[in-house]
């Protein structure tokens, strides 16, 4: 094959990798989408909204974009950077917050959906000089080491044992007719899943976490 065969040949390879693509992304797409064309990012942003956000017992009502995540309202406009900003993706949990008691990643909802409702921050966990009992056992036990997972750990591990306490199962979970499955290092690893650790500290996440649950370590 010369050199004039061999490029024909990969344009045509490449040709019909790029029809196919393009022609599986058109039966995928909804009719609507279709029908409205093109993506125009280039018109007027929309109009701002007013959001009265509940964080950590205290009132704050922000104009905001309604396309800011809760994440970056709270960092921000807010000033509380305890909720970080780790892969913006909602893959390594290090934003996690607890809204209504139950954990959520921050990058992935917008400020405006939670409108009202109540919102615990790593910076309204302690009373005062008081730690609460999961930061305690964090320190106690050393859970953390660069700590820039340690508060959404901390955020989700209290979500995760509310959880718990609920009988709610994990994949894990060996008898589901227990009323609140036992804390088992295999159940907290599952549970805790979604917060990443890049330094590897987890037997002394897992260890933290038991203690804070009244579990023998």
């Amino acid at each position: 094959m010369d050199e004039n065969e061999f490029t024909m040949t990969e344009i045509t390879r490449r040709t019909v990798i790029e029809t196919g693509t393009t022609a599986l992304l058109l039966t995928t797409l909804p009719r609507g989408a279709l029908a409205a064309g093109p993506l125009d990012d280039t018109g007027p942003p929309p109009p701002p909204a007013t959001v009265e956000l509940q964080i950590n017992g205290r009132s704050h009502s922000l104009t905001l974009d309604p396309r800011t995540t809760l994440l970056d309202a709270l960092r921000e406009h807010l000033a509380l950077t305890g909720s970080k900003k780790g892969c913006d993706h909602g893959q390594c949990g290090a934003c996690t917050v607890l809204i209504e008691g139950h954990r959520i990643n921050s990058c992935l909802t917008l400020a405006v959906m939670h409108d009202g409702q109540s919102i615990t921050t790593i910076e309204g966990l302690a009373e005062g000089d008081n730690l609460h009992p999961m930061q305690a056992a964090f320190v106690e036990h050393d859970g953390f080491q660069c700590g820039y997972c340690t508060s959404g750990q901390i955020c989700s591990a209290i979500g995760m044992l509310a959880e718990s306490r609920t009988g709610m199962p994990s994949y894990v979970t060996e008898d589901l007719t227990q009323s609140q499955p036992e804390l088992t290092d295999a159940e907290i690893r599952e549970r805790m899943s979604g917060n990443i650790c890049r330094c590897a500290a987890y037997p002394n996440i897992v260890a933290a976490i038991k203690q804070a649950a009244g579990t023998p370590t």
